[in-house]
Order: structure tokens, then sequence, then C-alpha cells
């Protein structure tokens, strides 16, 4: 089965999203679908690990004890308003871990959302209908809370302040810079600002430590040749084979909101002529695809110039720094995952 004329392409597929999808989408991404606390393992050399697991669970004690409120006279229930935890911490020190183990740690209605998603719940359904979709459930988590994006904030802030109101508990995960790890409480600081109506039922966990992805994952590899790339993909059950720059132009016609149902059912991503990006919009989308990718575990073969360099210097000292270097981390990931798919089979 070789050559690429009978390879499935992305290109092709033009996803739809039914609000009703939306809602069903709000869970752990299939990468933490078996995480718990118990799962967790702390680095003994990093106290702060072990500490946040415990805050972590009294958390969610607590959440369960808000959204059943308290008893009155009569048999009637007082709603308690929400609590928050917000986990403080660099890349990979397990802080999706322990936002999904709270997840599945409380009973009763609950979301698990990135950032970006709630945005896009909440343009898809409006601000009023999405307080009313949410406003009975126990536990709403949020992945790499995002400060780069006043406009959204403030939006997701003041749909929070809401929830919390209605008795809704909130946990949050930062998506802090390593080289900012020594500034001290630098991302807790910015986050309790631009949540300042929130900010006092917000207890902030720091979690120090290395970047557990990168404790054995060898620097960016040479990447293959096209014709190797397009060889590999025609050998590979349920795979996908695009082009990048028809990829990206592919992107731009459909809401991030699309892109988990673009890669439903794709077994293995195959790109060929990847390159470095300079336009902004572009980026963000790749982005998204990528934070989709790495949430299905789905793992990526590109050709071209090496995935650590896809983002320039110049777009890396910018506002969006923070999600190009997580896309990079996670990037280097998948591949690192493509390249232990080519050596099992």
């Amino acid at each position: 089965m070789h050559g690429s004329s009978d390879v499935a392409h992305l290109v092709d597929r033009q996803p739809s999203v039914t609000p009703e999808r939306l809602i069903a989408q709000l869970i752990p991404p299939p990468t933490f679908a078996d995480v718990s606390f118990d799962s967790y393992r702390p680095d003994p050399a990093e106290p702060s690990q072990a500490a946040a697991v415990q805050t972590c669970r009294e958390f969610c004690e607590q959440a369960e004890q808000r959204r059943a409120g308290r008893k009155k006279l009569f048999g009637k229930r007082e709603v308690l308003p929400g609590v928050g935890v917000y986990l403080d911490g660099g890349f990979g020190v397990g802080k999706t871990h322990l936002l999904a183990s709270s997840y599945y740690a409380v009973s009763g209605k609950k979301a698990f959302a990135t950032f970006g998603e709630l945005t896009q719940l909440a343009g898809v359904f409006g601000f009023l209908e999405c307080i009313d979709l949410l406003s009975d459930y126990v536990l709403v988590c949020i992945d790499e809370f995002e400060l780069d994006d006043p406009g959204n904030t403030t939006l997701i802030s003041r749909l929070l302040s809401a929830l919390v109101e209605r008795g809704v508990s909130v946990a949050a995960t930062s998506n802090t810079l390593p080289e900012q790890l020594g500034e001290g409480r630098f991302a807790a600081q910015d986050f309790l600002r631009e949540i300042h109506t929130l900010a006092a039922m917000f207890t902030t966990v720091r979690i120090e430590g290395p970047d557990y992805r990168h404790r054995d994952l060898p620097p960016a590899p040479e990447p293959p040749s096209d014709d190797d790339v397009a060889r590999r993909a025609g050998e590979v059950s349920g795979a996908t084979l695009d082009d990048f720059d028809a990829l990206c132009a592919h992107l731009a016609t459909m809401h991030p909101s699309r892109y988990l149902t673009l890669i439903e059912g794709v077994s293995q991503v195959f790109v060929t002529g990847v390159h470095p990006i300079d336009d902004q919009n572009v980026a963000l989308r790749l982005v998204s695809l990528t934070d989709r990718l790495y949430d299905a575990g789905i793992p990526v073969v590109a050709s071209g110039t090496k995935l650590d360099t896809i983002f320039s210097q110049e777009m890396l000292e910018g506002g969006f720094r923070k999600k190009y270097l997580r896309a990079t981390s996670r990037l280097l990931a998948l591949t690192a995952a493509g390249q232990a798919e080519r050596t099992i089979t």
C-alpha cells in the first residue's frame, strides 16, 4: 500500500460542530482520561508537588460541600458561593494531571475546558446562555488560563464571577514561562489582578519542578524527506497526509472549535513542507491544532524545517510567547511519538 494517492487528507474534511457536541467535548483530553491524585507522582525533590495534591483534594471536598449548600429552616437550602484553586507553574510539572484528577474526584455535573474552548463556548451560546448552561455545575476546570488577551480574560472573569455566585467552584492552571519561574509569583499576581472580582475566592498553589516532558526527550530530530513522509503515510492505516501551506490555509476556513472534529478518527498526521511562519494568525491556528493533536495523543511526522524553528524569534518575543513555547514543546513530544511508532512497526 505505497504511494499517497489513497491516503486521506485533512484538507478534504469539512467538520461541523453542534452546540450539543461542544458541551459533550468539555471533558479531560484522552491523554488524561485515566489520571487520578493517586497516579500523580510527586518529585521528592520538589515538596510543592505533594503539597499541591493535598490542596486539590481539599478543594474537591469543599466544591461538593458548596454545591450542596447550607440547610435552612423548612428543609430549604441556601446556595453557598463556589471556591477556587489556581495551579501556578511552568511547563510539564503536572498541572493538567492535577486539574483532570480534580475533575474526576468530584461527583455531579462538571466541565473541563481549555481557556480557548471556554471563550469559544461563550461565543457560540452567548454570555447569558453560557451562565445558564453551567450554573448548576459543581465544578468548572480551566486549563491554561491565558492572560495575553484582555478582552477574553475580562469575558471569562465575568462569566466565572456569575457562576461562582451560583455555587459553582472553579479550578484553573496557568501557562507560566519556564524562565519566569525564578521571578516569584509573577503569573499568580497577573492572574489575580486580571480576575480581581474573583481573586478573593482563589487559593494559589505554586508547583515547582523541571518539565517532565523533556526529562528524556532528545532535541528536535532531523526531519525526513517529503518522499519518505508520503511513503510512510501510505503504510499507516487511518493516517492523513497534507502539505503544510495547504493545511494552514484550510485551518483558516473554519472556527478552531471544529479542529477536534477535523482530526477525529485519525491515527497519525503526516505533513510535508513545514517552514517557519511569520503570520501571527496562521501561527495561532497552528497552536490550536497542536493542542487538539496533543490532547488526542495523535503522533506527528513532518518534513521540512525542524519543528522547534516553526515560530520565528520575533514571534517568540511577542505577546503570544507562552502559546508558541507550549506548542513547540507539544510538537516535539508528538514527533517523538511519531519516531517511536516507526521503531515499533
